[in-house]
């Protein structure tokens, strides 16, 4: 497949892998990688004391019968301020088997998506005569874009830099490159070199 190249100096194409770049969307593929890459980043070390742990308890607070209180048979019941948990959370991990095949395939079909709906700018190249923000958004502008991720080959100081205080601008390099990024930008700006790498990464240069 051939994608237009935005800031060419002529008419010019990129010549693309059908098979990372034109693969059917499997929305159910790629909500199971999204979640389990969310799923992958949680700590997982949330820890409470049941009533077995807290201190105290021991001895009944009052009599059974006769104070005209409700029965209490300790002072750490979870009902009691100073209580153990009823159901205390244990650390426990969070993640999620995804195996590479299956991975691969998600970001195939959501790079895929974002060339069909025309979701994908790519660009001959993207460089900044300063790290200035404004200069960035004045780039930005001549693509028709306030709000992107932009895919680089390699981490470049100077975009880094002038991408930090704009909302909803984020840079990334090929190899950075992760399915929650791709799921959040409504709109990906890539750099030709760096179509060619991610190519790379996904199979499709080689199959």
């Amino acid at each position: 497949m051939k994608l237009k190249v935005s800031n060419a100096a002529s008419a010019q194409e990129v010549q693309l892998s059908d098979d990372a770049f034109g693969r059917a969307y499997n929305e159910a593929l790629v909500h199971q990688v999204v979640t389990a890459y969310m799923a992958a980043g949680r700590a997982g070390t949330k820890r409470q004391k049941s009533r077995a742990e807290v201190s105290g308890g021991g001895k009944k607070p009052w009599s059974q019968k006769g104070t005209g209180q409700a029965r209490a048979g300790s002072n750490r019941s979870p009902i009691w301020v100073g209580g153990g948990r009823a159901f205390a959370a244990r650390p426990r991990d969070f993640s999620q088997k995804v195996n590479r095949k299956m991975y691969r395939a998600a970001m195939q079909s959501m790079v895929s998506e974002l060339v069909r709906q025309d979701r994908l700018v790519a660009v001959e190249s993207l460089e900044l005569a300063a790290p200035k923000t404004k200069l960035l958004v004045q780039k930005l502008k001549e693509f028709g874009l306030t709000r992107a991720l932009i895919l680089v080959e390699a981490y470049e100081e100077k975009l880094f830099l002038a991408a930090r205080n704009v909302p909803y601008v984020d840079v990334m390099p090929v190899s950075w490159l992760d399915p929650l990024s791709l799921v959040r930008h409504d709109k990906v700006l890539a750099t030709v070199g760096a179509l060619k790498l991610l190519e790379q990464r996904l199979g499709g240069a080689n199959e």
